[in-house]
């Protein structure tokens, strides 16, 4: 038992090497004062420094933050409404919903982001920033919806029950006793959902139009010229916020509904 520990052990830590040493290349060298990322040529933060001072990248992670609030906005409204409804009500038809609810987290990114450039030029919808926001709201709801959905099987539906014997309407019992037990959920979808929308470029390339460059299609023009140490620079900014996101959203999802 103690050589199969060992064993798995190893093997567990070869995997995370394997995942996030490039990683840790990656902000080690983002700090490295030669333009050349082949050699160290001592520690600097010029590079950090130029991107501050870069106006077309500070647009583009305007534009990304615009996208991403408004499209978790949209997605979280909507999933919390579409996992209340699967969960709460019965209807005819309900295993057909769920499927093409589930949809988009089967489907190919680069089939469902030619589907909605296609769908937007037969309904004669300019690409925009607002194209943008409705294909990242699109694949964002589904997985608000399965994160609060799985959160509302694990709720006692006596509480709700006990809300509505002492009096109060399905809405009060709603807003007064679920909605703060589903909060810890609703909360950690959001964030994953902001952070898949940061991070977004498949759909955000067939969706966007003139002006709306965001974040991840300014760095495929950054990079398709070179790899300068501002990609590096920008590309190790990118990493820690995503992974303080999706860290912050693991957390408030495993909190426990007696927790709360």
């Amino acid at each position: 038992m103690s050589r199969r520990r060992a064993w798995l052990l190893g093997a567990s830590l070869a995997d995370l090497l394997f995942l996030y040493a490039p990683i840790v290349v990656l902000i080690f060298f983002s700090f490295n004062a030669s333009r050349l990322s082949a050699s160290w040529r001592g520690f600097t933060l010029q590079w950090y420094r130029l991107l501050a001072e870069d106006h077309a990248l500070l647009a583009a992670v305007q534009n990304s933050l615009l996208v991403g609030l408004a499209s978790t906005f949209v997605a979280t409204l909507l999933g919390v409404c579409a996992a209340v409804g699967l969960e709460r009500v019965p209807f005819k038809g309900r295993k057909l919903v769920e499927g093409a609810l589930l949809l988009p987290l089967v489907i190919p990114e680069v089939m469902m982001g030619v589907s909605l450039m296609l769908f937007f030029a037969l309904v004669k919808v300019p690409l925009s920033l607002v194209t943008v926001t409705i294909g990242h709201a699109a694949f964002n709801l589904p997985i608000v919806a399965v994160i609060v959905r799985a959160r509302l099987r694990k709720l006692d539906p006596t509480l709700e029950e006990a809300a509505r014997d002492l009096g109060a309407t399905a809405w009060q019992a709603f807003r007064r006793v679920t909605l703060p037990l589903l909060m810890p959920a609703i909360l950690g979808s959001a964030l994953m959902a902001f952070t898949i929308s940061l991070d977004d470029f498949i759909v955000t390339f067939f969706t966007a139009g003139p002006g709306a460059t965001t974040l991840p299609l300014k760095v495929y023009s950054m990079v398709r010229s070179s790899v300068t140490p501002e990609i590096n620079a920008l590309s190790a900014i990118l990493v820690l916020v995503s992974m303080s996101l999706i860290a912050s959203s693991l957390v408030l999802q495993r909190k426990s509904p007696t927790q709360d």
